[in-house]
């Protein structure tokens, strides 16, 4: 039952998609990073005084490689929403499964096999038709950072997958990857132009905030307390709902090539996760 929770994450990861996109109007993508790990950071720290939990943690080197791949999968992630059709933005981070299976294989050292690779193989063909030509000549770098923002992802949920077996309870992960991503976008905040928090974009902000921890931890949770395949096959639902959240609110539409590259990523991404070394 626990994986169920990927469900809710599903939904919550697609309302941020959509507070990250109304939030582009006002911000850049830097500072939208910033703002939802700020309010995150600030709801763990609240969750975690009424629970009167420690900080204090042996696997910080866990912690940091997280944070850090983490960051830099949700700065990359962010700044393709903002250009790109919000299906297609969410589709491409979530080729993360596929980055995770090749960082299993090579984690146990186990030889790659024939199904395994088809299944990969095919995950790249969608990857390939959803590019091109669903994308315009001048969204190919941001198609294409969408990929990198996917391959850290799968690094983070690596690292997630080992804190959660290591024991570490949900909301410590969440807080420090929380912590460490402000920490980095604050910085990047520095060398970028800084925009006035108006009373328009406060709700955006304290949504995109708030819709993302929430979905942190439900997603946390999936991983840490049910299947590691279950879970990753229900982080798909986030896809679902980004394609009808961007199909109703701004009209988004995909080629018969985009859609067929979608369901290529989302089934070779369950399929190697399925093939992929239980151990």
């Amino acid at each position: 039952m626990g994986a169920l929770w990927m469900l809710v994450a599903g939904f919550l990861f697609g309302c941020m998609g959509v507070f990250v996109k109304l939030g582009a109007h006002y911000f850049s993508n830097i500072e939208l990073v910033f703002y939802r790990c700020f309010i995150g950071l600030m709801i763990i720290y609240a969750i975690l005084r009424q629970r009167s939990g420690t900080l204090s943690t042996p696997h910080w080197k866990g912690h940091l490689w997280r944070g850090v791949s983490g960051s830099i999968a949700l700065l990359l992630f962010f700044y393709c929403i903002t250009v790109l059709p919000l299906a297609t933005a969410v589709t491409l981070n979530y080729t993360s499964p596929l980055f995770l299976t090749i960082l299993m294989m090579m984690l146990v050292k186990e030889r790659f096999h024939a199904p395994l690779i088809i299944a990969i193989a095919l995950g790249f063909v969608g990857m390939i038709l959803l590019l091109h030509p669903t994308l315009e000549r001048n969204q190919i770098i941001p198609g294409l950072l969408g990929l990198i923002s996917g391959f850290f992802a799968g690094i983070a949920m690596l690292n997630v997958r080992e804190l959660g077996r290591s024991g570490e309870p949900e909301w410590r992960i969440v807080f420090y990857f929380s912590l460490i991503a402000t920490l980095i976008s604050g910085a990047a905040m520095l060398f970028d132009t800084i925009h006035p928090i108006t009373m328009d974009s406060l709700p955006i902000l304290l949504g995109l905030g708030s819709s993302a921890t929430l979905a942190q931890l439900a997603l946390t949770r999936a991983y840490c307390t049910g299947k590691t395949l279950v879970a990753s096959s229900l982080s798909y639902s986030a896809v679902v709902f980004a394609s009808l959240f961007g199909m109703l609110l701004w009209g988004e539409t995909l080629p018969l090539s985009g859609w067929l590259g979608m369901a290529l990523v989302v089934a070779s991404g369950v399929t190697s996760l399925k093939l992929a070394p239980r151990h």
